[in-house]
């Protein structure tokens, strides 16, 4: 019996994968707690266009996220910060990436999450920074950071 997957199973296919399974395993098992329907030619062609319609929303996404990395890389997108420093040359806060994406979305009008900033600790130096974004799993970007005394 042909089957179109609605969910991984371990060892028999993968969500939206049509394979052959016995008759008994579909009917007792996957058909029963929905892990998979049978693949009538209607099945098939709403497997299909749902398919074309991920893909057209993820090369979207990713055309979105290449827009977002060239507004990144151009020399005029620097964003600023102005800390109060102490005597050693060190602010007295730090600058996190919640407070990049604020100042981002507040500055340029970008708006990253803030998850996808990775900075590994908070800095805390003045002067110019780089802060590596990663836009999209094919897109990575450099955000410029210039830290400056208040």
């Amino acid at each position: 019996m042909k089957v179109i997957f609605l969910a991984d199973v371990k060892g028999k296919g993968k969500k939206g994968e049509i394979k052959e399974v016995p008759t008994g395993y579909a009917q007792n098992f996957l058909l029963k707690k929905n892990l998979a329907k049978e693949a009538t030619n209607q099945a098939i062609s709403e497997l299909a266009g749902k398919q074309k319609s991920e893909e057209k929303h993820a090369a979207e996404i990713l055309a979105e996220a290449q827009a977002i990395k060239a507004k990144l890389s151009d020399e005029a997108t620097q964003v600023q910060f102005t800390e109060k420093v102490g005597p050693d040359g060190r602010t007295f806060g730090s600058i996190t990436a919640k407070k990049i994406a604020e100042e981002l979305q507040e500055q340029f009008g970008l708006k990253i999450d803030k998850r996808h900033i990775q900075v590994d600790h908070p800095i805390r130096a003045i002067g110019l920074v780089d802060v590596p974004v990663k836009l999209h799993k094919e897109v990575d970007a450099v955000i410029k950071l210039k830290i400056t005394e208040a």
